[in-house]
């Protein structure tokens, strides 16, 4: 299977694309892992991508296409992949079609998280990150820690990430919905949108996801 998996910040998609790649045998291709991969690697569009990075410039669409399509065009993703994070525009989503096309390939299903904005500002704000290690992460509502500001784990201070702070995720929502949102509807036309309710237990909202893949299938 060949999908795309789109939602705000805050609705899951890394830990839904992750359990959704599993139960799929397909792999998990996320824009954030391909930039790591790419700059770790000296590649040299992750050298592109570093030069604007560096500069405090946005990367250009042409850059991050080029490293999705190289990622598509493993041996890996010869059977299917999830992508996540791309395309984040409708240029991104252009290029994507294009190139499924010239590779006699198409998409099977656009899953678009739905979470109402309030809860997801809700989410994000409330994460608290331990300063000795970023994976000890607590919420101030949903995972409290046993004394208010120290993990639970090691002893180390908690803090809020500046990105996650409620005005920095609201603006990060506007992006979203100028951006990224204009291609829910792009991939409307093409009949591949379903709309999955992203409210509740992780594998309640991957049993969805997989139950509306099957339906589809």
């Amino acid at each position: 299977m060949r999908i795309v998996l789109v939602g705000p910040p805050g609705a899951g998609k890394g830990t839904q694309a992750a359990y959704l790649a599993k139960n799929l045998a397909i792999p998990h291709i996320s824009t954030g892992d391909l930039f790591r991969a790419n700059i770790s690697q000296g590649t040299p569009l992750g050298v592109e991508a570093k030069s604007y990075m560096d500069a405090g410039n946005l990367v250009p669409d042409s850059v991050t296409i080029g490293m999705a399509e190289a990622r598509m065009e493993q041996a890996d993703a010869a059977g299917g992949f999830l992508l996540d994070g791309f395309p984040r525009n409708l240029g991104q989503a252009e290029a994507l079609d294009e190139y499924l096309k010239n590779n006699g390939l198409t998409l099977d299903a656009v899953l678009d998280l739905e979470v109402p904005e309030e809860e997801v500002v809700k989410r994000i704000a409330g994460r608290r990150i331990c300063r000795n290690d970023s994976s000890h992460v607590f919420h101030a509502e949903y995972n409290k820690p046993k004394a208010e500001g120290v993990c639970d784990v090691c002893g180390g201070e908690l803090y809020q990430r500046d990105d996650d702070r409620e005005e920095t995720v609201r603006k990060r929502l506007e992006v979203y919905h100028t951006e990224t949102e204009p291609i829910i509807d792009y991939y409307k036309d093409q009949d591949l949108v379903v709309t999955i309710p992203a409210l509740g237990k992780v594998e309640e909202v991957t049993k969805r996801s997989m139950d509306a893949l099957q339906r589809g299938a």
